[in-house]
């Protein structure tokens, strides 16, 4: 099994969601980001998605997007994510990695030059956003035999006749996107996330991870009590912008906002089960 299936074997045998914490790479440096990523550790993330910084992230909305440029201007390259990504995994061993970006800077030295990057620095998963199931070969076939899960994405408009294209050669977690649109600008009532997490269900046995849009404990809360994983990014991102135009490390500021968002979807599950 991999790291992200031992983790959600894990926690659906304690009863509970996961914390899936996103941060962009080299934001606001890279020296700063290993302290960012213990931080989501200490505060009780389960799962790590490292963004990989590009010049034209067309899903993000404006907080990943000017994260995305604050790295690039401090000069972050793919190396840089790759010695991150390592010496993470040497610090936390049992942790999972995601790398998020888009196919650009994966594939621009090949994707088989892309996985072993991948397989060597630890990484468990990648979520490539702008490369559909229908283009797997572009990346998938690589990772996948690199040992890489491809996590793919799900949105309110993939229906149980496209379903099966997206699972086909996915692992690790299905990300269910629960708005139509760029990260951070709304969220989706809890009645149609449950109602879309009860659909998927149906096509798959991945865990579902809920993202875009939650970014307080009450709303971490309530996508825990019908999805397998809770996803949570502009949040952590708007606190490492404010922190770094303060000139502050803004770890500490992390630390307590996931130690906050922890305890709602674990306090999630102790009412669920109870």
């Amino acid at each position: 099994m991999s790291r992200l299936d031992e983790t959600f074997a894990r926690l659906r045998s304690e009863g509970r969601a996961a914390l899936v914490t996103f941060v962009t790479g080299g934001d606001p440096s890279p020296g700063a980001t290993p302290a960012i990523l213990d931080a989501l550790v200490e505060g009780g993330a389960d799962v790590i998605e490292l963004g990989m910084p590009f010049t034209d992230p067309m899903a993000d909305g404006p907080a990943i997007q000017r994260a995305n440029l604050r790295s690039l201007a401090a000069g972050t390259r793919t190396a840089d994510l790759f010695r991150i990504a390592k010496d993470f995994r040497d610090r936390h061993p049992a942790v999972p990695l995601v790398l998020m970006g888009y196919a650009n800077p994966m594939l621009r030295r090949g994707d088989q030059w892309f996985a072993e990057a991948c397989a060597e620095a630890g990484v468990d998963g990648v979520i490539c956003v702008d490369v559909p199931a229908e283009e797997d070969a572009a990346i998938g076939p690589a990772l996948r035999s690199a040992g890489i899960d491809v996590i793919r994405l799900a949105t309110p408009t993939t229906d149980v006749t496209r379903l099966p294209a997206v699972i086909d050669g996915a692992g690790g977690f299905l990300y269910y996107v629960s708005v139509a649109g760029i990260t951070g600008m709304q969220q989706a009532t809890n009645t149609s996330i449950a109602e879309a997490v009860g659909r998927l269900r149906e096509g798959t046995d991945l865990p579902i991870a809920v993202g875009f849009g939650i970014r307080v404990p009450e709303q971490a809360e309530a996508v825990a009590r019908v999805a397998d994983g809770v996803v949570v990014g502009s949040a952590i991102i708007d606190l490492v912008a404010k922190a770094a135009a303060e000139n502050r490390d803004p770890a500490p500021d992390v630390l307590n906002l996931i130690k906050s968002l922890s305890k709602a979807v674990r306090a999630a599950t102790k009412e669920a089960t109870a």
